[in-house]
């Protein structure tokens, strides 16, 4: 799936890099349009990597909350994995504003529902700016989801990604069996489990 950015001209591509600036949102090598369609992997942290859902009923609530406003934007969702103090999603949009006022949405009222429950109104910056990332191909597509799905074995919470709830790799489990995700990680496992196992 090729960039749309190495298809506009030098001024439209400056563009688009503004637009993300004003936004927020990373300024990728090469930035991809914010109205484009196609497959994103998307991850969000919590500020400063603070573990602000280490609560199993935070995550459980949070997952639904997120799953349910992607699901109410037409945003068909792929993957998603949800750790103590950061997420990773599978999804596919068009454009990926849906996303992004999904997750803006979602994000602003844990915020608050947490800060209330924690007794920090008004004192505690929560979510970090989310990452986008586009799918370029089929390969890089199985590659992410087994990254999501990994997530939770590399950074230790669990020995076995079956063994953590808070993932879709239970719903596959059940949908295409063991023996299909076996063979998807054989096929497509990421060669690095850390900073720039896309890059492939």
């Amino acid at each position: 799936m090729p960039y749309a950015y190495r298809r506009l001209t030098p001024s439209e591509r400056t563009e688009v890099i503004e637009e993300r600036r004003v936004r927020g949102f990373p300024l990728h090598s090469p930035p991809h349009a914010y109205d484009e369609a196609g497959c994103f992997l998307i991850t969000a942290a919590c500020f400063g990597h603070a573990p602000i859902m280490d609560l199993p009923e935070r995550r459980t609530s949070f997952q639904d909350c997120l799953l349910s406003a992607l699901q109410a934007s037409n945003v068909t969702v792929h993957g998603w994995v949800v750790l103590p103090n950061h997420y990773h999603i599978l999804v596919e949009s068009m454009p990926l504003a849906l996303v992004s006022t999904a997750i803006k949405r979602v994000h602003g009222s844990t915020s608050r529902d947490w800060n209330a429950a924690d007794g920090l109104t008004g004192r505690r910056r929560v979510w970090f700016r989310y990452s986008d990332r586009l799918i370029r191909n089929d390969a890089h597509y199985y590659r992410a989801l087994n990254y999501v799905h990994y997530n939770p074995v590399k950074h230790g919470y669990v020995e076995s990604p079956y063994a953590w709830e808070w993932s879709s790799l239970p719903e596959y489990l059940d949908q295409r069996g063991s023996e299909w995700l076996r063979e998807t990680w054989r096929r497509y496992m990421p060669d690095s489990m850390g900073r720039g196992w896309d890059e492939g």
